[in-house]
């Protein structure tokens, strides 16, 4: 019996310390969850902790700025885009690279954050259609080379250098914010020119709050130009 008692008794403390220990596990797996959804809730529509993001995708993102070697020995085909240049914003002779549609049949960006996309499946400079360029806004640490595109104002200025050395200036026509909730319906305006039957240009960049549980800037800075020169 003294034996059956004490195998009983040691049985019942076996499973009280495995029954603390669940518990234990259980309280501190809660308490996390409590704490990463309060944090997310706080940050949301917060700034992104440095200049900038993702972006708006986790990706790798390159913070340093192409050499001027670089970006003299940049070529392209004579009738593609080469370089942008925007005065007011102090965008000069930015490289521009052929991006096409990521995995997550998104418009892809440039890994670099100084660089700018041209979208393969929109126009060329000179070809009479809309031309589709896109930029960051920034880094984690390094505003991006798009950071100032709200700043543009109807009859400024975008200029392209084609591969063959070929200016052409685009002025602004239009310059919106528009929530990233509306933007893929957007996109089909911004395939477009928005005066018919004259070339133009849309550049595009991330804009607006960020947000923490999205991972990505709660809006999208549209700007279109039409061809003048």
């Amino acid at each position: 019996m003294s034996l059956k008692l004490k195998t009983s008794y040691k049985a019942i403390l076996k499973w009280v310390a495995i029954g603390l220990a669940v518990l234990f596990v259980l309280v501190f797996f809660i308490r996390t969850a409590v704490w990463e959804n309060d944090y997310y809730a706080r940050m949301e529509g917060s700034e992104r902790a440095g200049s900038s993001e993702t972006v708006e995708e986790e990706e790798e993102l390159v913070e340093e700025e192409p050499t001027e070697e670089e970006v003299t020995e940049y070529i392209v085909a004579e009738d593609r885009p080469r370089y942008i240049t925007i005065e007011k914003i102090g965008v000069k002779n930015r490289r521009i690279l052929a991006v096409g549609i990521n995995s997550k049949g998104e418009l892809a960006t440039p890994t670099n954050i100084f660089d700018t996309g041209w979208y393969t499946g929109s126009g060329k400079p000179g070809e009479g259609k809309t031309m589709l360029i896109d930029g960051h806004n920034g880094g984690p640490h390094v505003y991006g080379v798009f950071k100032r595109l709200p700043e543009l104002t109807t009859g400024d200025i975008i200029t392209i250098e084609r591969g063959d050395g070929t200016i052409f200036n685009y002025s602004v026509m239009e310059n919106v914010e528009v929530p990233l909730s509306e933007s893929d319906v957007y996109m089909a305006t911004a395939m477009r020119s928005p005066e018919k039957g004259r070339e133009s240009l849309t550049l595009i960049t991330c804009t607006g709050e960020w947000s923490q549980a999205q991972r990505t800037y709660l809006s999208r800075q549209f700007v279109r130009a039409v061809l003048v020169s």
